[in-house]
């Protein structure tokens, strides 16, 4: 399993690689460029995620996902500090699997305590074993629950963090230091 990262900022390609690098077994290719992105993504064959950034030295990120996913990449995700509904249906339109907002202040359900919306200790061990890249049947079983108490959580988990993809997931967690 791949993954292109489209980011200019050494900072993002970090934290993408570091939440990916557990799920693609490490095979991550960086474009720090939309044109770079191109080359690579005919040069390679389709992997299961793109992710790139929103705004790119060479322009925006969302033609650019669009692209990759008529070029065969399965998920592609986008990662923007703006949440203007403007870029979000953009991105929707592109058939865009997350939108991640990144920086500012931290969204509802974004942290460990207090309020509604905070985690339990299970939905962390749930999350820290999805980031490992572990199946439902295969979290239940080193958790002792079934594979549908797991999906539950999952359930929970995916409206706190605001999507339902195991790897925006594994991203947002780790972002926000829900897991390590």
């Amino acid at each position: 399993m791949s993954a292109l990262v489209i980011s200019p900022g050494p900072h993002t390609g970090a934290m993408v690689r570091r939440a990916l690098g557990r799920i693609t077994e490490g095979n991550i290719i960086e474009a720090p460029t939309i044109e770079k992105a191109r080359i690579v993504a005919r040069e390679v064959p389709p992997g299961e995620f793109a992710i790139s950034d929103l705004t790119l030295p060479d322009g925006s990120g969302i033609p650019l996902v669009h692209q990759l996913r008529t070029m065969g990449w399965r998920r592609t995700i986008v990662l923007a500090d703006s949440e203007d509904p403007i870029y979000v249906r953009g991105a929707l339109k592109a058939g865009v699997r997350a939108y991640i907002r990144l920086g500012g202040q931290s969204a509802p359900g974004t942290h460990r305590g207090g309020g509604n919306d905070q985690f339990s200790q299970r939905e962390i061990e749930v999350l820290q074993l999805v980031s490992q890249g572990k199946t439902n049947k295969e979290v239940g079983a080193s958790l002792g629950l079934s594979a549908l108490t797991v999906k539950s959580h999952l359930a929970r988990i995916a409206r706190k963090l605001g999507t339902g993809d195991r790897a925006a997931m594994t991203y947002t967690a780790l972002r926000r230091g829900l897991i390590s």
